[in-house]
């Protein structure tokens, strides 16, 4: 019988056989070599030796006990801290916000839009004398009438919005 990769050699059926046997049969000094040549299992064993020798050598910790709440992490309010503002606040104060006023809205199409020329009038849906929205950063948060003053617009604040009543603008 000829080995496929190598036609030149020869390789008789009792060289395959004796292969085989060896393979199938390891001996016990093998088994002591590959213990020796393998790092790994003699570094896991050194591993839990000194594992098992520390464990001998320091009790056990003890878990860490509950405490109760106490005036150090909830402390309590005085009136002098209720009337003062809070530092949380304080550190907030100078975020700007955008604030619009919302005169009304309308839908128009693209064909309506490219017909817009100076003075043309666009109809809004909002009535003349209803209140205007105003909103902080896109949120309705109140309602105002405008004024002017000294030739410039302004808004006066007629109502401020409670979060039941948004949701029932929202659903208009």
């Amino acid at each position: 019988m000829t080995d496929p990769n190598k036609p030149d050699q020869h390789v008789s059926d009792d060289d395959w056989a004796e292969a085989m046997s060896e393979q199938e049969e390891p001996s016990s000094d093998a088994d002591a070599a590959s213990d020796e040549e393998d790092p790994w299992a003699a570094a896991m064993a050194e591993q839990e030796a000194a594992e098992q020798t520390e464990a001998e050598q320091e009790p056990a910790p003890e878990a860490p006990k509950a405490k109760s709440a106490s005036d150090e992490v909830f402390r309590p309010l005085s009136a002098e801290q209720s009337n003062a503002p809070s530092r949380d606040l304080e550190m907030i104060m100078d975020i700007p916000v955008k604030l619009t006023v919302e005169l009304g809205r309308t839908k128009l199409t693209i064909k309506q839009l490219l017909e817009l020329a100076q003075g043309s009038v666009i109809e809004l849906e909002g009535l003349a004398g209803e209140p205007m929205d105003i909103l902080i950063n896109g949120y309705l948060i109140a309602q105002g009438e405008v004024v002017v003053i000294e030739d410039k617009y302004g808004i006066r604040i007629t109502e401020i919005i409670t979060p039941s009543e948004r949701i029932h603008k929202l659903n208009r």
